[in-house]
């Protein structure tokens, strides 16, 4: 298994991808520098996301995205899992990318 790239080295890299590509994207929460944990919302701009949780699968233990709310969810539903999650992880950072198109800006698996 690859060394794990530091959150906060990860998410300014995200940033400027979805930048880069057309799409707006800002730290929505900042977590720990080092390890924090890292959520995805992808904002449509018509009041519904998809927000995207890291994970590990397999005996690899291989980084992928899960969508914590299903294909869909309103902002809303998005707002109240963060607050329940920042409870169980005050590390966890949130990044927001608002595209029309969906795009999540990641290399890895989205399941």
């Amino acid at each position: 298994m690859l060394p794990r790239l530091k959150a906060g080295i990860f998410v300014r890299a995200l940033i400027r991808r979805a930048e880069v590509a057309g799409a707006q994207a800002y730290i929505a929460r900042m977590g720990s520098e080092e390890a924090g944990a890292v959520i995805l919302k992808i904002a449509r701009l018509d009041g519904t996301c998809t927000v995207l949780n890291q994970a590990r699968r397999g005996s690899e233990g291989d980084l992928v995205w899960m969508k914590a709310l299903g294909d869909s969810a309103s902002d809303a539903a998005a707002e109240a899992y963060f607050e329940k999650q920042i409870k169980f992880d005050p590390d966890l950072w949130i990044v927001e990318i608002e595209d029309r198109e969906s795009r999540a800006f990641v290399d890895e698996p989205i399941v």
